[in-house]
This record gives structure tokens, sequence and C-alpha cells, in this order.
């Protein structure tokens, strides 16, 4: 039987990381699954899901957690896999607009009002080629519930995009 594990990694950016990680997961027989890994700000950023052989989980987290004395800070988490709840539909969100102080926090809030869950989340900051302002682009997968009255919220997406003078998608 094999354990889940969830992984953050952060370290000053340099080549080997990935390996360094990657070997100490091989080394216990895990197996890397799913990844999202960035470079930001200098620093290297990943999270990751991994499997592991149960009999080796803990020393492979103890292992991973050692990694610290070569300047890679690790948290690791056994977790046991959770179903995606049933009773949600899948949406995208799409957002560009100029770039302003809590946008993430406002929309976050309505989501949060709705009970909807974000399954992932992909922001960034770019330059405005025309404007000289910077444009704010997110890309989000929600989880909604199906309680939700959907074109109730997709007036009040409409009426924040508005309030933030921005363009919002939301669509299944």
């Amino acid at each position: 039987m094999n354990n889940s594990i969830v992984l953050t990694v952060i370290c000053e950016h340099r080549p080997g990381i990935i390996q360094t990680v990657s070997s100490t997961l091989k080394k216990h027989g895990g197996n890397w699954t799913h990844s999202s890994m960035s470079t930001l700000a200098g620093q290297f950023a990943g999270i990751l899901l991994a499997s592991v052989p149960s009999a080796n989980a803990d020393a492979c987290l103890a292992e991973l957690r050692d990694l610290e004395d070569q300047g890679i800070h690790i948290t690791a988490e056994i977790c046991e896999s959770q179903p995606e709840p049933e009773n949600t539909g899948r949406f995208s969100l799409d957002l560009v607009g100029n770039d302003q102080p809590g946008i993430v926090h406002t929309i976050t809030s309505l989501l949060a009002k709705h009970n909807i869950s974000v399954h992932n989340l992909e922001t960034s900051v770019e330059s405005g080629s025309m404007a000289g302002g910077t444009i704010f682009r997110a890309k989000a997968q929600l989880q909604v519930p199906e309680s939700t009255d959907i074109s109730d919220l997709e007036h009040e997406i409409e009426d924040l995009a508005n309030d933030l003078m921005v363009d919002i998608n939301f669509e299944s």
C-alpha cells in the first residue's frame, strides 16, 4: 500500500533542486505524480504530490526534512486521498485588468461567500504595452456547489468586474 505525500519546497533558486528532491523520493520507492513549480523573486517555490510505499513513508519524510541542511526548506505531510465532493460543478474564471491592490482578496471574498472552493489559481502581473501601467491576469478552476444559484453568482461577478474595472469570464 502507498501513502500520498504533499510537499512544499522553497529555497534560493539554483540548479539541482528538483533532482535532489526526486532522488530522495526515488531512494524510498516514491513516485512523483503531480507538481507545480516556479521561480519567484529569486526563490524556487514548488508544491508536489508523491506516492511512497507505506513502509517507507516516515523515513522518506525524515530525509526530505533533512534537506534543510542544504538550504532546501520542505514541508511534507502524509495525507489520505479525499474524493472530490459529488455535489459540485467545475467552472473556470479568467480575469484581466489594470493591476490594483486587493483584486485577489475581492474576488476570493465573493467566492467564499458562495462556498466556492478554488481548485487551482494562476496569477501574473505584466507590463501594459499602451497605457504604461501593469496588467493583472488570473485564471482559476473552481468547485461550485450545486446549490449555488449560478445566475445570481454571474450577476455578482459582473457587478464586481464593473467595480474593479476588469474583464471577468466565468463559465462551466
